[in-house]
């Protein structure tokens, strides 16, 4: 998915920026990247952090860097931040999200004298260099920006560094979080609240879906208001969100602690403890445990000192020795037990099906599986949070291929928690990973534990619904008493 960071500062902002930068790593994959400006311009640094730290990579560069305003940004695989000299003026910028009509708006621009893009591996362009092109279609920045954001289909979030301040903007549907912080030196912009406390910043506001602000450290200016709909990514609670982050005003820990009740509350499965599978199966875990007054244990830990997140490498085969190599087993904890795991997702599963079978080799009696959300069908076509060649990798759709012997089925009965289809599809995925039982969180339940009404919040990958759903009267008393 990736994430970034800006300040602008009455002071040098470079440790602020280099550690707010440092705070996304959790979103991004293969680039990260620094640019400030100062007497000299705009300077910028970028390097692969596939395999490293980003602290590492950029521990020398942050000696030679200075300036009151800068920028950051961990990249799902583009190079960032790009330096632009346009009609506008030099600058630097930076994007998050994705451009499902890329290659429509890059034949459209060919269309107009004198355009052109740099290509990346594979003939691709890079994404920020498009939507930079969209911008400097128009007169001014803010204008440039709501033009881009009106023609992208997908989502983009924006920071652009000029010599004067940072343009911040969210996307149009608000599909990713951006918040704005103040300082005793001036204001920050980030993607993960969690990067404030540290570095001195407190939350100032939430952008609104679409909305375009300048910032400098003398304040914040609203260029463009938030538009009415939002669609924020549900699954930023459930797996790829900070544990200390709020989007929204909501706790990722918190909701996490409310998705592990509600699975409990709607299971009868007799158990010797609960485990959560290291990091983001743990929160709902606890949450389970606690409410179900069953003992929390950890059967296996995670060796985090040198071995990098399992889904960073782009061949199958490299993640899935990644993911064996750092959970560590242990046996005393595990032998004739029956264990019920908590976590976040089942994407494909092919490293979680390992998992299981580490289980039962160190003696686990039984192994039940309880993810904080339902199956997952449709691969997301809004945000890069997954880099599945095909949806058709998918566990659930794997599942229901195999159940109807057809890639093209159709899915509607399989989106229906109360259906035989669906209970037929969990049951399919169930025997494939081995489990003793596999029952998946309720959508309504997931929606409840996050807090959001349900029409502001996108829940595309698992109903393949991509207009607002409302609230009924029944939906606003529920989720009240959950979150209360």
């Amino acid at each position: 998915m990736g994430g970034f960071f800006g300040v602008a500062s009455k002071e040098d902002c470079i440790d602020n920026l280099f550690y707010g930068t440092d705070y996304h790593c959790h979103l991004g994959t293969r680039r990260g990247g620094l640019a400030t400006i100062n007497g000299r311009g705009i300077e910028r640094f970028i390097h692969d952090i596939t395999n490293s730290q980003f602290r590492s990579k950029f521990e020398n560069d942050v000696l030679k860097l200075e300036g009151k305003m800068g920028i950051g940004v961990i990249s799902d695989y583009e190079d960032q931040p790009l330096l632009i000299n346009s009609h506008l003026g030099s600058y630097a910028i930076v994007t998050v999200g994705a451009v499902a009509n890329a290659e429509a708006l890059v034949e459209s621009a060919f269309k107009k004298r004198g355009i052109h893009f740099s290509e990346m591996s594979g003939n691709e362009i890079n994404p920020t260099e498009l939507v930079s092109t969209l911008i400097n279609q128009q007169g001014d920045f803010a204008s440039g920006i709501k033009n881009a954001q009106e023609q992208i289909e997908g989502s983009c979030s924006i920071l652009l560094l000029t010599k004067d301040g940072v343009y911040v903007a969210r996307d149009r549907l608000g599909r990713t979080p951006v918040i704005l912080g103040k300082g005793l030196d001036g204001y920050a912009v980030t993607m993960e609240t969690c990067a404030f406390p540290n570095l001195g910043y407190d939350t100032e506001r939430y952008l609104g879906p679409g909305e375009i602000v300048f910032m400098t450290a003398d304040g914040i200016e609203q260029l463009n208001p938030p538009g009415p709909d939002m669609q924020i990514c549900s699954f930023l609670w459930v797996y790829y969100g900070y544990p200390a982050s709020s989007y929204e005003g909501i706790n990722v820990e918190a909701t996490r602690y409310r998705c592990g009740a509600a699975l409990a509350d709607a299971d009868d499965v007799e158990i010797d403890y609960v485990a959560g599978v290291p990091d983001s199966g743990i929160a709902h875990a606890v949450g389970y445990a606690t409410r179900a007054n069953i003992r929390y244990r950890r059967p296996f830990v995670k060796y985090t000192p040198t071995w990098p997140r399992s889904f960073m490498p782009q061949d199958q085969s490299v993640r899935n020795l990644v993911a064996r190599m750092k959970l560590i087993p242990i046996r005393e904890l595990t032998e004739g037990q029956r264990l019920l795991f908590c976590e976040d997702s089942i994407v494909r599963g092919t490293q979680l099906r390992d998992t299981i079978q580490r289980m039962y080799d160190y003696g686990a009696k039984e192994v039940h599986m309880r993810p904080a959300c339902p199956p997952l069908i449709f691969g997301c076509k809004f945000l890069n949070f997954s880099r599945s060649k095909s949806e058709l990798d998918l566990a659930g759709r794997k599942a229901i291929s195999e159940l109807e012997n057809t890639s093209d089925p159709s899915l509607d009965e399989y989106t229906d928690e109360s259906s035989d289809k669906f209970q037929a599809m969990v049951n399919r995925i169930g025997d494939a990973m081995g489990l003793t039982t596999l029952r998946y969180q309720r959508l309504d339940d997931l929606v409840r534990a996050i807090g959001l009404p349900r029409e502001r919040l996108c829940t595309y990958c698992w109903n393949g619904c991509d207009k607002p759903v409302r609230d009924t009267a029944a939906d606003v008393e529920s989720r009240a008493a959950v979150t209360k």
